[in-house]
């Protein structure tokens, strides 16, 4: 079955927007490219349950959203704290979640940590908190909200992962190996659930400008070598010549999410200028 937006799901009040009366849960939304992804699903009309482990960021988000005359516009965020590599504290959010809201129509998980360093000298700390956040986390607000979506036939999980999944990158073997796990689960998801109505897909950005990127940065120079590239890293520039901003990853995951791509499944959507040279 493939999804209907019909301006009303479940007693959330449809309004205007291309995601009118839909319920979206946004995981690592408290900065960054979560914020961005929040922000444009409410814009377009969905009711947003934005998550994160530190709920100031979300608090913040959903009072800059109220602020700015949230209560007049077609959607809502509303703020939870959610650490998504406990699995019991997902499942609580998502049932109060529904209790309140109503089902989640969409999954975005775009919680995610970054431990960079050689390969072969990553501790053993750095590679499990890698994977539980960025691997497991995934996994455990999909277990929690996609049963859901299959039995109601209708549901669009994104997963943002990045570049490096797909090319190998120096100094980020946790990271790259984390999201190239999360970005083959999704798909595996997504076979799985085809036939249902849910849909599951992966949005692979590259250098982003967020803390996490900057937090790479040891120079002035620094942004400037992302965008011609670094030779010494084995790493390309980006033909695009510049670096994204976290609203150019919300807008691929908008239409991921959005009946304009109500055909598209386990595919993988590389947001990077060219990065990859794909």
């Amino acid at each position: 079955m493939a999804e209907r937006n019909t301006g009303s799901h479940n007693g959330v009040p449809g309004g205007s927007g291309i995601l009118a009366g839909r319920r979206a849960l946004v995981t690592g939304a408290g900065q960054g490219i979560g914020a961005a992804v929040a922000r444009a699903l409410a814009a377009q009309g969905a009711h947003v349950a934005a998550t994160d482990r530190r709920a100031e960021g979300v608090e913040a988000l959903a009072a800059e959203h109220a602020a700015a005359g949230g209560a007049s516009k077609p959607g809502g965020i509303a703020p939870y704290a959610m650490d998504v590599t406990d699995a019991a504290a997902v499942r609580s959010v998502v049932d109060t979640v529904t209790t309140r809201h109503g089902p989640p129509d969409i999954l975005v998980n775009v919680a995610g940590i970054l431990r960079s360093g050689p390969a072969a000298e990553l501790s053993d700390e750095d590679w499990a908190a890698t994977f539980a956040v960025n691997t497991t986390g995934v996994f455990h607000t999909a277990r929690a909200v996609a049963p859901g979506m299959a039995a109601r036939g209708r549901g669009s999980v994104v997963t943002v992962g990045s570049n490096a999944a797909g090319v190998p990158r120096v100094h980020m073997g946790a990271y790259a190996a984390s999201k190239a796990a999360a970005a083959m689960y999704t798909k595996c998801l997504g076979l799985e659930l085809a036939r249902t109505g849910v849909r599951c897909n992966v949005v692979a950005p590259g250098s982003t400008d967020t803390a996490m990127q900057r937090a790479l940065w040891q120079d002035p120079e620094a942004p400037r070598r992302v965008i011609d590239g670094d030779p010494a890293a084995y790493r390309t520039g980006i033909p695009l010549g510049r670096i994204a901003d976290p609203a150019d990853i919300a807008g691929a995951v908008l239409f991921l999410v959005s009946d304009a791509a109500r055909h598209i499944t386990m595919q993988e959507l590389y947001v990077d200028g060219g990065a990859t040279l794909r």
